[in-house]
C-alpha cells in the first residue's frame, strides 16, 4: 500500500490501524538542534483525542506519545523522528459483524475492490484515527517555521450555529457560540442516530513570502492536497473560494485580499485564508445510537487541518531556504 508519505524536503510517513496495536509517525528532514517540548506535543494530540468532548465518541484514548528515535536531551538529532501512540481502548470485536458488510461512505467497498482484502476493524487505514499521526507531524513541522507564523482553524458553520467574527474560540471550535448549546444540540442529534457536517475556515498569519512554485508545486495546490487528504474533508477553497465563480474581474482585482495571500501559486506574505467542507459521519441510525461514534467530526478535524497546513508550509519553507542559500552562495562566488 503506497501513498503513506507526505512532503518533499520534510517528509511525514504515517502507519498503524484504528484497532491495531498502535499508530505512529516518522518525520524525516528535520534539522538537528530543534527544541522538543513533549508536553506541547501531548497538548496538540489532546485537542484531537477521542472522548474529550461530550456528544462525541465514547472511545477513551489517552493518546500518550512515545518518542522512539530522533530526539535526545530535548532536541532533534537530525535523524528521523519516530513517534507512536498505543491503542488502549480498541474493541475490534465490535466489528466482527462487518466482515462481509460494506458500510456506505467508510471506504470498505473501495478498499476491498482495490486490494482484495481489508481491515474491517473500524476501517483500518481509512479510519479517522490515522489523523493522530498527522498531528504529531504538524507539531514537529511547526518547530521549523518563524515564530510569528501562526495557523488557526475554526468552525464557521455547524448546523444552526454560526461563528461570530473576531469572537473567542469555544471548546467545540466555534467563535462566540455558547458551548453548552452546541453540546446539547449534538447530544440530541446523536440520540436521533443522526450526524452533521460543517464549514471550516483556516487562517495563516505571518506566512513568509515566496513559498510555493509557479507550476505544479503551487502553494495552493499542495495546501489543497494536504487538506483534501483528510478523510472527512470534501471541499477546499482559498481567498474568495467558490465566490470567484460568481464574481466579476474588476471587483476581484480591486482588493488583493480576495486572492487569499497566494498569487501565481506563491505566497505574498499577506494572511492566507482557507475554507473547507467536512462531511457528516457515515455511521447513522441505530448503529450510531449504540456505537462509539461522533455525530459531528468537525471539532476534532480542526487540529488535523492545522497540522496539514503547517506541514505544507514547513516543507515549502525548507525548500525556499535551500533556494535562498543557493542564490547567496552563487552571488558570493561572483563577488
Amino acid at each position: 500500500m503506497p501513498g503513506n508519505r507526505f512532503g518533499h524536503a520534510l517528509q511525514l510517513t504515517t502507519f498503524g490501524e484504528s484497532h491495531g496495536a498502535a499508530l505512529g509517525a516518522v518525520i524525516d528532514g528535520l534539522p538537528a538542534g530543534l527544541p522538543v517540548d513533549v508536553a506541547a506535543l501531548q497538548g496538540a494530540l489532546g485537542r484531537r483525542r477521542p472522548g474529550r468532548l461530550p456528544g462525541g465518541t465514547g472511545r477513551q484514548e489517552p493518546d500518550e506519545v512515545e518518542i522512539l528515535s530522533g530526539v535526545f536531551q530535548g532536541q532533534t538529532l537530525g535523524s528521523p523522528v519516530a513517534v507512536i501512540v498505543r491503542n488502549v481502548d480498541a474493541r475490534p470485536e465490535d466489528y466482527e459483524a462487518l466482515k462481509t458488510v460494506h458500510r456506505p461512505g467508510h471506504g470498505d467497498r473501495s478498499t476491498e475492490l482495490k486490494y482484495g482484502r481489508r481491515d474491517h476493524r473500524g476501517g483500518g487505514r481509512s479510519s479517522g484515527r490515522e489523523t493522530l499521526a498527522r498531528v504529531i507531524g504538524g507539531y514537529f513541522a511547526g518547530l521549523l517555521l518563524p515564530q510569528d507564523c501562526r495557523v488557526t482553524a475554526w468552525i464557521e458553520e455547524l448546523g444552526p450555529f454560526q461563528s461570530v467574527a473576531g469572537a473567542e474560540l469555544g471548546v467545540y471550535g466555534l467563535r462566540g457560540v455558547d458551548d453548552a448549546q452546541v453540546e446539547a444540540w449534538l447530544l440530541a442529534l446523536k440520540a436521533q442516530g443522526e450526524s452533521v457536517g460543517a464549514q471550516l475556515c483556516c487562517r495563516i498569519h505571518g506566512c513568509p513570502p515566496g513559498l510555493g512554485e509557479p507550476v505544479f508545486d503551487k502553494l495552493k495546490a499542495d495546501l489543497a492536497k494536504g487538506i483534501m487528504s483528510i478523510g472527512a474533508v470534501t471541499g477546499f477553497g482559498y481567498g474568495m473560494g467558490a465566490d470567484f465563480g460568481s464574481s466579476f474581474g474588476q471587483a476581484v482585482t480591486a482588493d488583493t485580499a480576495h486572492f487569499g495571500g497566494i498569487e501565481g501559486g506563491i505566497s505574498t506574505g499577506d494572511p492566507i485564508h482557507l475554507n473547507l467542507t467536512v462531511r457528516p459521519p457515515s455511521t447513522v441510525g441505530e448503529k450510531a445510537k449504540a456505537g462509539r461514534h461522533d455525530p459531528c467530526i468537525a471539532p476534532r478535524v480542526l487540529p488535523v487541518v492545522e497540522a496539514m497546513v503547517t506541514l505544507v508550509l514547513a516543507d515549502h519553507y525548507l525548500r525556499q531556504c535551500a533556494l535562498d542559500r543557493g542564490h547567496a552562495e552563487g552571488l558570493d562566488s561572483k563577488l
